[in-house]
């Protein structure tokens, strides 16, 4: 460096500072081109680290340090965190690609104003490599010289850095960080948002851009100030208020996880906005700060890593010599200790997968409010990194270049604020850790609530491609039905079939929301009124009368006296379903009853009669009782919610012999016979493969204490992919789930609610992928917790078919919704009020 370098580098004035900002030349797919350089960006995939067990965390932590050192050896690297606000008017556009049925437009609209309402930040992480220097022709020098140099990109040259970069990202994507080249789109906004401008950039449909519109993308005013910078939008108005915060100084040792996750918790600061003059609960009035990170870093090669160690030790040995040489003698602990821990690291360069990284972090505050509030903003990063033994201040009279240096493109302007780090150290700041589930397509179910936010979307129809059956588990009253009622409202949406089974008899709602959206439904109940509405033969008449041939004798014999059956009774059944179903247009099981009343053989006569009457009951007029004349009917394989209310039935324990079932036991499990008959029965049905189908089953239980029951959970689990079908089940009990292996290996998504007692957290915990341990028992205990003793609904653990899990807040889009799909038995004016307590819907 020359001696007016070093001057003007002392004063703050010269070096790198005072260089004028890139000129960008050209954006397209991964790859941004200035007048000197080319750097190539890519997105990295959240991964979730928020949930993952001691050994898996530290096995991908080592991962990344041996990406670090073995990958972007070498290469000059940009780390971006940003945030954006998850686009309520993109979710209304993509619509009509979701929904087809019913008045999905209001549907969609309801779950759009909710995000708006709650307007939750999408975080992106961005990771940018320089490729390399731009070589200009003297041609083209020349050109520009004179002021009429040609924009635009050559193609050979744009080809040429695209092939770089693709060799580059074929060994980032086998990486923890599972990069993936950065649209076009999405860099274009990186740049454009800087000047904090309303519009949005313009580059729908391009695949390159340049010239004009890429100079629109730059175009702003910027006004310095000694701690800050004020962002001036066209009407010269200020828009924004931005400070840039560079961390100055880190522990000699931090944990990870812990205060080493430094770029992680980025989410986790919140601050109480200056202006909220509400005196109420504190908690509830702090507000997100989401500061945004800018970390340009350089890993150094193996051999210049161990260079820079023997430097230092070497000093550190001068030192040691020269206080040996005077009076004092002693060098000191802090020299000792620093000559022991260059040994140490020089050994471990030189055994393990470690190196040295050249970083310099910044953190970037912003407010759109007023200046009060970015000083609140930043005091609150300030003091949250304070905690964390982490020093980070406002980089006062360096705003301007510390700014420009966050830009894509840039350069360290400021190199004296930076630090030197080992590898593990900085894949220990786990900036790709946090939390995601679910799809990048769907409808909007919830949203996050570990350490990143964000929308959370799950398919609600099956994929032929994988697993179909969702399990639902929890305590009752914590959210699990509601969860289960809003997916099959989801899928009726989307056109499917939707037949629930309510053992329970609390998803009337459901059938009252769906024709509240204007789609198909029906409510029915096990009673008189209901007559026949559960009848075998009608139910299966659409998939050929030989269907009903066979059930119904089988279904009549679960109601038939035992000495009735033993006198030869089931015989006469037989022959009886033939007749009727060969003979009449319009067959029905009560004209099966009916040909064994009027039979001239006393056994048949006499089995008619004891049917008969047991059809008079509420339980067996649901399948073998005469309904009015006229009445349509009720469960059909047309798309829409179709809803089997049973909620007295009494079916007997597991392995009771069927001589003692008492006549309501068999009356239930002829019932249960009817309905699990039909939905196999509709769900193989060739001539439905095409329909999207959902068989949504609440309290599972029921089920597991019957043959037929399991028959039926294990036939659906096991071909649902192939017949199409989504099979919901809800259940408490997580440990007599473990015990259906048929299901337990089709399980597709597992969502946990809140439970209490050991065993079940631990049966939940493998059902969720998790490790057994005490800290899992402690989260799923603490899932229905709020604030004080505010009982939290509608929190989950939810592992999605990619085998990720994270924390979800299933999330109702209006109270009026909610107050229809309320399961309690609690007043329906009681619901807005408990709703409404967080602004939260659940």
């Amino acid at each position: 460096m020359s001696v007016l370098g070093k001057i003007t580098t002392l004063l703050g004035v010269g070096g790198e500072r005072s260089a004028p900002p890139p000129r960008y030349e050209g954006i397209t797919d991964g790859l941004v081109l200035t007048d000197t350089d080319v750097w190539a960006w890519w997105t990295c995939e959240t991964s979730n680290s928020d949930l993952l067990g001691e050994d898996e965390r530290d096995a991908e932590q080592a991962r990344a340090e041996t990406a670090l050192t073995s990958v972007l050896a070498g290469m000059d690297v940009h780390l971006r965190v940003l945030w954006s606000p998850y686009s309520a008017d993109d979710y209304r556009a993509e619509a009509s690609e979701i929904y087809t049925a019913g008045q999905w437009e209001e549907w969609a609209e309801d779950r759009a104003a909710r995000l708006d309402q709650i307007a939750l930040p999408i975080r992106h992480v961005l990771l940018g490599v320089r490729l390399g220097g731009r070589q200009r022709p003297a041609g083209r020098r020349i050109t520009e010289a004179a002021g009429v140099s040609p924009s635009g990109v050559p193609a050979r040259e744009l080809a040429t850095w695209h092939a770089a970069a693709r060799r580059l990202g074929r060994r980032l994507e086998s990486s923890p960080w599972r990069c993936s080249a950065a649209t076009v789109e999405l860099l274009a906004w990186m740049v454009t948002r800087e000047q904090h401008r309303g519009v949005p950039a313009p580059v729908d449909g391009r695949s390159l851009v340049t010239g004009a519109a890429l100079a629109a993308l730059t175009r702003g005013r910027v006004l310095p100030y000694p701690d800050h910078l004020r962002m001036v939008d066209a009407a010269s108005d200020v828009a924004a208020w931005v400070a840039v915060l560079p961390m100055v100084s880190f522990p000699e040792r931090m944990l990870s996880p812990g205060p080493g996750e430094w770029l992680r918790i980025l989410a986790e600061v919140s601050y109480l906005p200056p202006d909220d003059e509400d005196q109420g609960d504190m908690v509830g009035r702090l507000a997100p700060v989401s500061p945004e990170a800018s970390v340009r870093l350089r890993v150094l090669p193996k051999r210049q890593a161990i260079a820079r160690t023997d430097e230092t030790a070497k000093l550190v040995r001068e030192q040691t010599r020269s206080a040996s040489t005077h009076a004092i003698g002693d060098p000191g602990q802090v020299i000792t200790d620093a000559g022991e821990a260059m040994a140490d690291l020089r050994g471990d360069l030189e055994r393990e997968h470690l190196s040295l990284v050249e970083d310099h972090p910044r953190l970037v505050v912003t407010s759109t409010i007023g200046l009060e509030d970015l000083r609140a903003r930043v005091d609150a990063v300030s003091a949250h990194y304070a905690d964390l033994g982490i020093t980070v201040q406002v980089g006062v009279d360096e705003q301007a270049a510390l700014w420009l240096e966050t830009w894509p493109g840039d350069r360290v302007r400021v190199p004296d604020l930076g630090h030197v780090r080992d590898t593990a150290a900085m894949a220990g700041a786990w900036w790709w850790g946090g939390a995601r589930v679910g799809s990048d397509h769907g409808p909007v179910i919830g949203y996050l609530t570990g350490s990143t936010p964000g929308v959370v979307r799950l398919p609600p129809l099956a994929d032929g491609r994988d697993a179909t059956t969702v399990a639902y588990i929890g305590r009752s009253g914590k959210g699990k039905t509601t969860a289960g009622m809003m997916m099959a409202l989801e899928a009726a949406h989307s056109g499917a079939w939707v037949l629930a089974l309510d053992f329970k008899g609390d998803l009337g709602g459901l059938a009252a929301a769906a024709d509240r959206y204007g789609l198909p439904s029906r409510l029915v109940q096990m009673s008189r009124a209901h007559a026949g509405a559960a009848d075998l033969i009608p139910l299966l008449a659409e998939a050929g009368r030989d269907a009903a041939r066979a059930e119904v004798p089988a279904q009549l014999s679960l109601v038939t006296p035992a000495h009735l059956r033993a006198a030869g009774a089931e015989v006469a059944l037989q022959a009886a379903t033939n007749a009727v179903i060969s003979s009449s247009p319009n067959p029905a099981t009560w004209q099966v009853v009916q040909h064994l009343r009027d039979s001239a053989d006393p056994v048949a006569a006499a089995t008619g009669e004891a049917l008969y009457e047991l059809s008079q009951t509420p339980h067996g007029a649901l399948f073998m009782g005469r309904p009015e004349p006229g009445a349509v009917p009720p469960l059909t394989t047309q798309p829409g919610v179709w809803v089997v209310q049973l909620p007295g039935l009494s079916l007997p324990g597991p392995g009771e012999e069927r001589e003692r079932w008492t006549s309501v036991q068999a009356l239930s499990v002829a019932v249960m016979h009817s309905l699990l008959a039909y939905g196999v029965t509709t769900a193989g049905r060739p001539d439905l493969r095409t329909l999207a189908k959902v068989i949504m089953v609440p309290e599972v239980h029921v089920l597991t204490g019957t043959v037929q029951g399991r028959h039926f959970l294990d036939y659906i689990a096991r071909v649902g992919r192939a017949l199409g079908v989504r099979f919901g089940l809800d259940t408490q009990d997580a440990t007599g789930l473990l015990m259906l292996p048929g299901v337990i290996e089709q399980l597709a998504m597992v969502v946990g609610f809140q439970l209490t007692s050991q065993p079940q957290q631990d049966a939940l915990a493998e059902l969720l992928g998790l490790p057994v341990c005490k800290e899992t028992r402690e989260r799923i205990r603490s899932l229905a917790d709020g604030h004080g003793d505010e009982t939290r609904h509608g929190h989950s653990i939810t592992r999605d078919q990619r085998f990720g899990a994270a924390t979800v807040q299933w999330d109702v889009p209006t109270a009026e919704l909610l107050d229809l799909l309320d399961t309690s038995p609690r007043a329906a004016e009681d619901t807005d009020a408990e709703a409404a307590h967080d602004g939260v819907h659940v």
